[in-house]
């Protein structure tokens, strides 16, 4: 019988994240790829201890690595220096390397909420009574504050500056490597997780796919954060390509199905 691929699976499956059960979507998800895969699950703070003699490491719903900052660092360093196959890969140009993009993207002029690095750069954005102020290497809402005009300048430190955006909806974009899959959206503001499913249209799509050519991925799951403003233009609020929560509860039996036959098809092509 020929050799199975070893997957070691980083998780951590008691993360208390608000409105959502990470471990649930998680268990779904190795259920289904133990069918293809030599399979064991890892915390991450575990994984770069472990991840030797495994033919790919997937890293899923591990939460934010502000949390365990010294593992995370540990992990790539080694699993770059043993050339240990990560999915996705350690290329990331996204929240996977912080948050330095979102101030690179507004640069460029992207289609991004505008974002600076810096008070003494606050006249660069678009005048507004409040600021969004969170920290680069922060997730999940870790050390995010809205601060008015005059208070930004109190601010120090490895930060963002956006302004506070008045926006209609939140929607997100789900890809497999550069596939399409599904969108879900949360008609109201307040309740980021209460998602419902969304059909996009062509536009919508084009706008989703410029950052995942952006990011220039050869594999991997990312999720495409973007608000409609009052305008209704699309700007993008993260681009999440380490660890995305991926709402699967949220979705069809169908649409979830689909997603689960790309991504496993997409660990193969990447062990190819």
């Amino acid at each position: 019988m020929p050799t199975r691929p070893a997957v070691l699976y980083v998780s951590n499956l008691a993360y208390p994240a608000r409105g959502r059960r990470y471990c649930d979507e998680d268990i779904y998800l190795t259920s289904h790829l133990r069918q293809h895969f030599d399979l064991a699950i890892c915390h991450p703070e575990d994984a770069a201890a472990v991840m030797a003699g495994f033919d790919t490491v997937v890293v899923r719903n591990s939460g934010p690595v502000i949390d365990y900052l010294d593992a995370y660092h540990q992990f790539r360093e080694r699993a770059k220096a043993t050339g240990q196959r990560v999915y996705n890969p350690l290329t990331g140009k996204a929240d996977m390397a912080g948050k330095q993009y979102l101030i690179d993207l507004t640069e460029q002029g992207y289609p991004v909420i505008p974002t600076v690095g810096d008070a003494t750069e606050l006249d660069r954005l678009p005048q507004a009574a409040t600021y969004v102020v969170k920290p680069k290497t922060g997730a999940d809402s870790h050390g995010l504050e809205f601060v008015a005009r005059e208070e930004v300048a109190n601010k120090a430190g490895d930060l963002l500056i956006q302004p506070k955006i008045d926006f209609r909806y939140e929607v997100s974009f789900y890809f497999v490597d550069h596939d399409f899959q599904y969108a879900l959206h949360a008609p109201d503001p307040a309740k980021r997780w209460e998602l419902t499913r969304y059909t996009p249209n062509q536009e919508d799509l084009e706008f989703a796919h410029k950052f995942i050519d952006w990011n220039a991925l050869d594999h991997g799951v990312q999720r495409v954060d973007a608000c409609r403003t009052q305008g209704g233009d699309l700007l993008l609020v993260e681009l999440e390509d380490l660890n995305p929560y991926l709402s699967l509860d949220r979705t069809t039996d169908e649409t979830r199905a689909a997603f689960t036959r790309a991504f496993t098809a997409s660990i193969k092509r990447s062990l190819a």
